[in-house]
């Protein structure tokens, strides 16, 4: 049988429970006092927002670096084939050295209409010919003075007749569809592989491959202008997209048309892109396709959005 407690011990028991009860909620309130005096201290709310707002700030220059630095899949940095895609009258020339613009003086340009400089001066050359002064053929006798004027004033009209011409070949009178074709043009001449085979040394060879295969000569020769290649075709994409986004500038935002080729033309680029760095192994020719064109990882690394 249980022992019996008295009335004595059950109040004492009651009033040490009472008072340990009484002295934790003294101690709660305490502390909930001292949490919210610390809550409530104006010099620690300051520091606390101050070390919030210096965080943030410093997490916004690490983005915009880490956004910097990947680059846009849109625009390209300033090369001279960029250069030359954008300004119509400079045409790029593919030395050992890598790409260059030359002089005024020493460029084989093209004028409007994808008209060579040669051709243009052959024609000019070839109508001052034929429509040169012509002595009589049955001989009859003419003033000198006469035949001295004619050729004077023929040189004058030929004169007159060149500066037209020039004028009306002139690539800054010329449309967005004679400029394409120029820079399609371009494209062939500064990155077809007719042209870079003989500058750019081949490819690293794979495990367990003769690296003498991987050589121009052990190639079967082409039979004219490479125009299908995938760095051709990444210039000629690069050469629209240029002009897309420069359109876009001025347009209204409610060119949706323009906005759709843009995306498109940059997704297809970004797929001949990752298919040439699989397919070259990030060698000399991948290399030089994004120095030429100044573009950069984001043109083919990752998802691209364009707003």
């Amino acid at each position: 049988m249980a022992p019996r407690v008295g009335s004595s011990g059950l109040c004492s028991w009651f009033s040490n429970l009472t008072l340990s009860r009484v002295g934790s909620q003294q101690s709660r309130t305490v502390t909930t006092k001292r949490h919210g005096r610390r809550q409530r201290d104006p010099f620690a709310i300051a520091q606390a927002r101050q070390r919030k707002a210096a965080n943030i700030s410093r997490q916004r220059e690490l983005s915009q670096q880490r956004t910097e630095a990947f680059g846009d899949p849109v625009a390209s940095e300033k090369t001279p084939m960029i250069e030359a895609m954008l300004n119509p009258s400079l045409y790029p020339t593919l030395g050992s050295k890598g790409v260059h613009v030359p002089p005024d003086n020493e460029q084989s340009s093209y004028v409007n209409y994808c008209i060579s400089k040669s051709e243009l001066a052959f024609a000019l050359e070839t109508s001052k010919q034929l429509t040169r002064p012509v002595p009589p053929i049955d001989g009859s006798v003419v003033d000198p003075q006469q035949v001295e004027d004619a050729i004077k004033k023929h040189e004058e009209d030929h004169k007159n007749a060149e500066e037209a011409v020039r004028r009306i070949l002139a690539m800054k009178n010329g449309s967005t569809r004679n400029r394409t074709k120029l820079n399609i043009k371009r494209s062939i001449d500064i990155l077809g592989r007719h042209n870079t085979d003989r500058v750019l040394p081949p490819k690293p060879a794979a495990a367990g491959q003769d690296p003498a295969s991987l050589e121009p000569s052990a190639k079967r020769p082409r039979a004219g202008p490479d125009t299908g290649s995938p760095e051709v075709q990444v210039a000629i994409l690069t050469s629209k997209i240029l002009v897309l986004a420069e359109q876009l500038k001025t347009t209204s935002h409610k060119d949706k048309h323009n906005k759709r080729r843009l995306r498109l033309f940059v997704h297809r680029r970004q797929k001949l892109l990752s298919y040439l760095r699989r397919k070259e192994r990030g060698g000399p020719r991948w290399q030089n396709l994004m120095q030429t064109l100044g573009l950069s990882d984001a043109a083919w690394k990752g998802e691209i959005t364009l707003r």
